[in-house]
């Protein structure tokens, strides 16, 4: 028997660094996605204000294994 996942994008935010966003990305896909399996990063990018980096984005897709 085969095994099937599904994949989604996601974005994690930190004001702390663009690692601390990916962890709170997977951090809070784990609350309510049972099965992950992996993450992709897709983009990065941040908040400017006034100057200085005011928060980091990451985009991630994350796949799950189907539940046959």
């Amino acid at each position: 028997m085969g095994k099937t996942y599904k994949i989604i994008e996601i974005v994690g935010i930190s004001s702390k660094s663009y690692d601390d966003a990916v962890k709170n990305a997977v951090s809070e896909a784990s609350k309510t996605l049972t099965g992950l399996s992996w993450f992709e990063i897709v983009q990065m990018r941040g908040g400017i204000k006034e100057g200085n980096i005011e928060e980091y984005q990451v985009i991630l897709k994350v796949g799950f294994r189907l539940q046959n």
